[in-house]
């Protein structure tokens, strides 16, 4: 039994497609968005490469923040910019003064490879205080739970 084509069914094939698929265009939204995610990661990793100690419990950060680190090869960088530590005799004051006038304060955010020497940690943050830096933290890797719990043997 065959049916003949009516007025009806030429009529829905005549009529213009007036819908819009968004699906593609979410799918490259993803995409790309997966691809920023990955590389500005990558990014943020290759700047100053250190190997932070570990430590289960750390706090957040505050207020205007130096970033300081002591690389393995016992460089020191502010800001991802590297200086001397004599050089922060003169730039910190500034930043100091700078962030006061925000309403802030001024916090260090010390970072140093687990290769470096305990007197050069020492040392920075001795500096840092002496310029009136009073808020400090040290830099770490947070371990999981599962390394926290001694072996079995």
């Amino acid at each position: 039994m065959t049916m003949a084509a009516g007025p009806l069914q030429e009529a829905e094939d005549d009529d213009v497609m007036s819908d819009i698929n968004v699906v593609p265009l979410v799918d490259i939204v993803l995409v790309l968005l997966i691809i920023f995610m990955v590389t500005t990661s990558q990014i943020v990793h290759q700047v100053i490469q250190v190997d932070l100690p570990e430590a289960a419990h750390g706090g957040e950060v505050i207020d205007r923040t130096l970033a300081l680190v002591i690389d393995p090869e016992g460089s020191l960088w502010l800001d991802g910019e590297r200086v001397l530590l004599s050089d922060l005799n003169s730039l910190i004051p500034a930043l100091k003064i700078e962030a006061e006038a925000d309403g802030g304060s001024l916090q260090a955010v010390i970072a140093a490879d687990r290769a470096t020497a305990h007197g050069e940690v020492v040392r920075l943050i001795d500096t840092i205080k002496g310029l009136g830096v009073t808020s400090f933290a040290i830099n770490i890797e947070r371990i999981t739970e599962e390394r926290m719990r001694p072996e079995d043997g």
